[in-house]
């Protein structure tokens, strides 16, 4: 694995904790729905094993869901949606 894998790897675990950081705030329903399946959708490119391939089409899917959320309800949520969206631009940038 060399370094820019790596890096990779922990933008893509860095994704994880921000839409993770989201379950623990109160948020509306529908900014939930698809916070949570963005959430489990990025808990399949998270670990070491995982082909670049499935980390490319899993954060595709997370930006896409991301973009059903226009506000949360919670300014510490809508921080981590933000920070969310630049991570997952900045992963596919690099793949």
């Amino acid at each position: 694995m060399t370094d820019s894998d790596t890096d990779l790897r922990e933008l893509v675990a860095d994704l994880h904790a921000h839409l993770e950081a989201t379950a623990e705030l109160p948020v509306e329903a529908s900014a939930s729905r698809w916070l949570g399946e963005a959430e489990a959708v990025c808990e399949d490119a998270v670990g070491p094993d995982v082909p670049e391939a499935v980390v490319e089409k899993r954060v595709e899917q997370v930006r896409m869901l991301l973009s059903n959320v226009e506000t949360t309800g919670s300014d510490r949520a809508d921080d981590h949606v933000s920070a969310a969206r630049e991570l997952a631009a900045e992963i596919e940038s690099r793949l």
